[in-house]
């Protein structure tokens, strides 16, 4: 929790939120602030966005920004680096909360990767529409693709620049030359 901030309900969380500079999600009434990313970070989303609306242009589906909050729970509200909606987006709280998203992607920085990795996954899983949720990490070639099947989540890897990632939900492939376009690594990280 924050210092001096008390537990909260949806609405006086949003003004709260949306009344703040700082990125907030809120997990079980309490707003929990997001660290600020770096210019790799950032461009990774950059990358992710524009591939995903180029490949989805002439379909049904809707790419959505990071500052949209996706309901993960009664208490919770998480916001992704990019979402990914088919068909009707639907909303709540004045269009201000995504209830329906069929892809999440999360860019991981060092203080989230963990969040993202257990917690994150977690939340996304009580979300039935959520068909794949995407980690991409920002400092290393490392892609890890989870999608909902019966017995849970199936994770795939992909580490190589010339490896395309499959999205079988929005039927596109996501090269990952594109998501690490104009990003450089230290040699032994490759």
């Amino acid at each position: 929790m924050i210092e001096g901030v008390r537990q909260m309900n949806v609405e006086e969380f949003l003004d709260f939120a949306e009344s703040s500079e700082d990125r907030y999600e809120y997990i079980d009434g309490e707003p929990r602030q997001m660290t600020g990313g770096k210019l790799d970070h950032f461009t990774i989303i950059a990358n992710v966005t524009g591939r995903l609306q180029t490949l989805l242009a002439d379909t049904d589906c809707q790419v959505v920004g990071g500052g949209m909050l996706v309901k993960v729970g009664e208490a919770r509200l998480v916001a992704p680096d990019v979402s990914v909606v088919c068909s009707e987006p639907e909303t709540e709280s004045d269009t201000r909360i995504l209830l329906n998203p069929i892809l999440v992607v999360e860019v991981t920085s060092p203080s989230s990767i963990e969040h993202d990795r257990i917690s994150k996954r977690e939340y996304y899983s009580d979300v039935a529409s959520i068909e794949a949720y995407l980690i991409v990490d920002q400092h290393r070639v490392l892609v890890e693709l989870y999608t909902r099947s019966e017995t849970g989540w199936q994770i795939q890897c992909f580490s190589d620049l010339g490896d395309e990632v499959a999205l079988a939900a929005l039927d596109c492939r996501l090269p990952l030359r594109d998501i690490y376009q104009r990003i450089e690594f230290e040699e032994e990280s490759q």
